[in-house]
């Protein structure tokens, strides 16, 4: 059990921002995502696309502004809690109870929700089978590389996450790249690589085929595969990863017991509190007349919600605002001497 001032649930720019701003108040933040790194949007979906409308930023990649949160926010020393979604979350007495998917339980006063418009879950294999070995045999991220050492294993998809991974478990590993397209949707650089290992014998590609059945009883021993004709190909392996993108779902959030409109949450923009007491929301997940989807208003938005967090977290203490040229906490966190 982890007792905190403010759990912040997503790791989007929104949430790196906050948790800056609640440690200006002294407040200690621990951060949960769905996904196996921090970033959000900016680094799942357009690391490299460039961001014009950051003020005195002109221009930055999103991998860039996600670099520069995090070394914003070093001095605080944050736990992330990666490869983590947010299952439940109940009100006991004055505080939060929060339960993760990996029975990970959180203690606070307050919750920012800052998910984004959901949580960003792997797009899955269509076979029951795949139901059946999901984290056992069957994989959509790698969270210790090591696991796979020495292993067989077939990894699907045509982007970069495929191509990198069967890269890299190639090293150690017998891979078998399977696509259900001759072309590949990857970097230039990835696509010339994967082709000279498979020249040199270090990887085999299977294209154009798909994923027709798993077999094996405790644990996977081997799966078909189909291409478009109907033709099939037998494949022994230890496991099996699908890199096939991600979706966004709402998830355990809708069921919360927060007023939602069409699936954004209503919050107050005196300090972007919902209607539950201790629960914020900020981002591209809420919604408030006059709201603009912006990473720009998103910070506004979180810089509000710490003030809220203050208050609940510090009841007997009156907030006390402060320029960050004259705070305390920032000139001993970066051991900066007051002008």
């Amino acid at each position: 059990m982890i007792s905190t001032d403010v759990l912040i649930v997503g790791a989007g720019p929104a949430a790196l921002f906050t948790v800056q701003q609640l440690g200006l108040l002294g407040l200690k933040a621990e951060v949960v995502d769905n996904l196996d790194k921090v970033g959000g949007q900016c680094s799942e979906l357009y690391p490299d696309k460039p961001i014009y409308d950051i003020p005195a930023i002109p221009e930055c990649t999103g991998e860039t502004l996600i670099k520069n949160l995090m070394k914003q926010i070093e001095p605080f020393n944050t736990n992330f809690h990666l490869n983590e979604r947010v299952d439940q979350l109940v009100k006991e007495g004055t505080k939060w109870k929060i339960t993760t998917n990996r029975k990970k339980v959180f203690i606070t006063p307050s919750v920012i929700i800052a998910g984004g418009v959901g949580s960003f879950e792997p797009r899955k294999f269509p076979l029951k089978e795949a139901e059946k070995f999901e984290d056992s045999g069957v994989f959509y991220s790698i969270r210790d590389k090591k696991y796979f050492d020495n292993k067989k294993i077939c990894i699907f998809g045509g982007g970069d996450s495929a191509l990198d991974w069967s890269i890299e478990l190639s090293k150690n590993s017998k891979v078998v790249l399977v696509h259900r397209r001759s072309e590949f949707r990857g970097t230039s650089k990835n696509v010339e690589t994967i082709k000279r290992f498979e020249k040199d014998g270090k990887i085999q590609i299977k294209t154009p085929y798909q994923i027709n059945s798993i077999e094996g009883d405790d644990k996977i021993t081997s799966i078909t595969i189909k291409d478009d004709e109907g033709k099939i190909k037998k494949i022994d392996t230890d496991y099996i990863l699908g890199f096939f993108g991600l979706v966004m779902k709402l998830g355990p959030i809708a069921e919360w017991g927060l007023n939602l409109d069409k699936k954004h949450i209503t919050v107050s923009t005196e300090n972007f509190q919902t209607d539950k007491e201790g629960i914020f929301a900020i981002g591209d997940i809420c919604t408030y007349p006059g709201k603009i989807k912006l990473i720009l208003s998103s910070f506004h938005e979180g810089a509000l919600a710490a003030r809220g967090c203050f208050e609940l977290a510090r009841p007997n203490e009156k907030y006390r605002h402060e320029f960050t040229t004259t705070s305390k906490i920032i000139h001993e966190r970066l051991g900066k001497k007051k002008s």
